[in-house]
């Protein structure tokens, strides 16, 4: 039974998203101004906070399992700094292949200086917009992870949400160890929105 204070803090949840997304249609100019107030509302109403994504291979074990797992990801539709943090595990954009979609835990954000393993490497400052994000496997080599060690820096903007839950099988299931703060803002979006059954009929292991 999810609590009054709860459903308060999820209606407050729903209706920043369904501003974001509808700020965001205006200014790339998908809607007008006049559209703006019925995009906002219709977001409210019948849009969910969060998707299923099927994140498969090894890169992100154990945090998301071997064989991969079925996440639940928070939609954050306008991403900055103030929205997604440091040890956060994120769904972006694969750099590589525009079309697909990497899960990795955000490690570093804009004015972190970068300095490499590697005494070659000049240090770098992440500029504004851009963050470092990494694959959780050790045991994986930095050249096969994908992550940031080999195509660089990514840009916010690239991030579409955060990881909230993983179900890794049917009895094998639970919140994803993301940074505390996010943690905290995604807790009645969980409470909410979780439905272990649904996830459990859409795995694909």
């Amino acid at each position: 039974m999810v609590s009054a204070a709860t459903w308060i803090r999820y209606v407050v949840s729903k209706l920043e998203y369904s501003a974001s997304v509808g700020w965001k249609n205006y200014k790339g100019g998908q809607i007008t101004d006049r559209e703006l107030g019925d995009t906002i509302w219709k977001n409210f109403f019948q849009g969910k906070l969060t998707f299923m994504h099927f994140n498969k291979g090894e890169e992100m074990a154990p945090t998301l399992g071997a064989q991969g797992g079925t996440l639940l990801v928070r939609k954050i539709p306008w991403v900055d700094p103030t929205k997604v943090f440091v040890g956060d595990v994120v769904v972006l954009k694969d750099p590589v292949k525009s079309d697909d979609y990497l899960v990795r835990r955000l490690a570093a954000v804009e004015g972190y200086e970068m300095v490499s393993t590697d005494e070659k490497d000049e240090p770098f400052v992440l500029e504004k917009d851009q963050c470092w994000v990494l694959a959780d496997n050790e045991n994986v080599k930095p050249k096969e992870a994908k992550d940031s060690r080999t195509f660089g820096p990514v840009s916010l903007t690239d991030i579409v949400g955060r990881a909230i839950y993983c179900l890794r099988t049917a009895v094998d299931h639970g919140p994803v160890n993301n940074s505390n703060f996010s943690v905290q803002k995604d807790s009645p979006v969980l409470e909410v929105e979780l439905d272990v059954d649904e996830m459990a009929r859409s795995h694909k292991a």
